[in-house]
C-alpha cells in the first residue's frame, strides 16, 4: 500500500488512519507525507489508551518532539480529511457498506480512501479441512474484492480500483503453523465451536495438517490480500431538486468549473 501512494498526485494535509494501532502504518504514512496531520482512530478503549500513551512526553525529556498522531474513538473522528487509510482491518468490520459511507463523509472533495483486507482465498485449505472433519468454520467469511468495489460505488466513491494477490506461507511443522495462527488472533467466526477444545482434538488437527504436506515436505496455507482505493468526487446537483451542500463542497465545485 505504501508503494501505491507514489502514484497518487494529491498530497494529504490530514490523514485518518482507521484502527491505526492494528494497521501499524505510522512509519509508512510519515515517510510518504511527513507534513500531514495523522489522526489514529481506534476501535476499543484499550487501543485508544495505548495510542494516547504514545503521545505523552517523558518528564525527563520535556523538549522531546513527538511525531505521534492525534488519537480518538470511532464516534469522535470528524472531517475533512484528504486520505482515509485502513491497513488489513476491513475484514474484521461488521458492516463494511456503512463504514465505506462513513469514510466518504469524512473525506474532502478529491480526497481518497485506501485499504487492504483479507480475501476469500485466505486459509481456504484450513476451512476445507474443518468442513471435512465436521467442525465449525475456523475463520470469518471474507468478502470478494468485486463485492467491495460495488460497496464503494454505492457509498459514492468515484472509479474505485481493486486488485489482489495471494501469498503462500510455508511451515516445517504443524506445531509452528498452529503457533503462528494463534499469534495472528483467535477464531471470531460467528458459528465457531462454543466450548473449549481437548488435547485429543488438537492432536487430530495437527495430524490432519501433517497429512497435507506438499511435494517439498512443507505445510502451506494461502492468504489472499485485496487492495482498494477510490476518490470522492465533487457533488452533482440534480436539476430541479432542492440540494444542500457544504461551503467547502461549493468551493470545490467552483474550482472544478473554472478548470
Amino acid at each position: 500500500m505504501g508503494e501505491r501512494l507514489q502514484v497518487i498526485r494529491l498530497k494529504p494535509q490530514r490523514i485518518v488512519d482507521w484502527w491505526g494501532g492494528l494497521g501499524a502504518s505510522a512509519e509508512v504514512l510519515a515517510s510518504a507525507y511527513p507534513d500531514a496531520q495523522r489522526v489514529a482512530v481506534e476501535p476499543t478503549p484499550e487501543w485508544l489508551a495505548r495510542a494516547r500513551r504514545a503521545q505523552v512526553r517523558p518528564w525527563w525529556k520535556p523538549n522531546l518532539r513527538r511525531s505521534g498522531p492525534q488519537a480518538c474513538a470511532e464516534n469522535e473522528v470528524a472531517g475533512p480529511a484528504q486520505l482515509v487509510w485502513a491497513n488489513l482491518v476491513l475484514h474484521a468490520v461488521e458492516d463494511p457498506p456503512a463504514l465505506f459511507a462513513r469514510w466518504h463523509a469524512l473525506l474532502a472533495v478529491d480526497g481518497f480512501a485506501m485499504f487492504s483486507c483479507l480475501g476469500p482465498a485466505t486459509l481456504q485449505t484450513l476451512r476445507e479441512l474443518y468442513a471435512e472433519l465436521g467442525w465449525g468454520a475456523p475463520t470469518l467469511g471474507f468478502i470478494d474484492m468485486h463485492d467491495l468495489g460495488d460497496m464503494m460505488v454505492e457509498a459514492g466513491f468515484a472509479d474505485p480500483v481493486l486488485d489482489q494477490e495471494t501469498l503462500t506461507i510455508r511451515w516445517a511443522s504443524s506445531e509452528r503453523l498452529l503457533s503462528d495462527l494463534r499469534a495472528l488472533g483467535g477464531n471470531v467466526a460467528p458459528d465457531r465451536f462454543a466450548g473449549l477444545r481437548t488435547p485429543r482434538w488438537r492432536a487430530r488437527l495437527a495430524d490432519a495438517l501433517e497429512q497435507r504436506r506438499d511435494g517439498d515436505g512443507a505445510i502451506t496455507l494461502a492468504f489472499e490480500v485485496a487492495y482498494g482505493h477510490g476518490f470522492k468526487g465533487a457533488p452533482r446537483l440534480a436539476a430541479g431538486a432542492p440540494t444542500t451542500v457544504s461551503l467547502d463542497d461549493m468551493r470545490a465545485m467552483v474550482r472544478a468549473g473554472r478548470r
